[in-house]
């Protein structure tokens, strides 16, 4: 497959290694040639990830990690599904897990709809140990930073079901920007009524000025924004 040497294996405490097993990032490599897997989990090993390995899409979508942290690295042309096949099919179901393709079999027309739909990289073998590693490191980067926003997100969507409808009301007022005389001329109530209950969302939603109200406003899914301009 041509990966070159190991790197030495991490040591400082940032390491994946340091992650309860449920946290840690795993890089899952998918390829029909058992060679290849060997010589992808040592490197990934060396490097300080956990690295699992299929020979096929299938095998990949009957052992349910698709939803773990980490990232995938795929041949396109294998017996059975592809890898392109997989990353159109995690698409569709709103699954954005950071996709590295490494192939022996790469054209140019491939490359550009893999890294049209979202790849981290597109590479072909044999491929630099440490080219590779880039590639990993960026599409854990990347997922680590997904799961994040999403774990804002949820948050958010807890505090908003705290509200009452009225809060909520205010509450998507003062993202739009609306100032406390207006609101309260929109909403047939008074500017001390709004006020208080501007107070309310305030500490329900965890922010310590309009600022951040809004910023936390932002990050709800968007059917739930919309929700309230009805």
């Amino acid at each position: 497959m041509g990966v070159g040497q190991p790197f030495p294996r991490r040591t400082s405490s940032s390491s994946p290694r340091h992650r309860s097993e449920e946290d840690e990032p795993l890089v899952i490599i998918v390829d029909d040639d058992a060679s290849v897997r060997a010589a992808l989990s040592e490197l990934i090993l060396s490097a300080g990830f956990r690295p699992v390995s299929f020979a096929s899409i299938r095998q990949l979508l009957d052992a349910g990690l698709l939803d773990a942290p980490g990232c995938l690295i795929l041949d396109v042309r294998m017996p059975g599904e592809s890898g392109l096949h997989l990353q159109r099919h995690l698409a569709d179901n709103g699954n954005p897990k950071p996709i590295i393709f490494l192939t022996g079999h790469g054209d140019i027309p491939m490359t550009v709809e893999a890294m049209k739909a979202g790849a981290v990289d597109f590479l072909t073998k044999p491929v630099r140990d440490q080219t590779l590693l880039d590639a990993i490191n960026a599409g854990i980067a990347m997922d680590a930073e997904r799961r994040a926003v999403a774990a804002i997100s949820r948050l958010n969507v807890e505090r908003l079901e705290t509200l009452t409808q009225r809060e909520r009301e205010v509450l998507y007022e003062v993202a739009r920007g609306r100032l406390n005389k207006q609101i309260a001329f929109d909403l047939g109530i008074s500017e001390v009524t709004v006020k208080a209950h501007r107070s309310s969302v305030m500490h329900k939603m965890g922010a310590a000025s309009v600022g951040e109200l809004i910023r936390a406003f932002e990050t709800l899914p968007a059917q739930m924004r919309q929700a309230g301009a009805r």
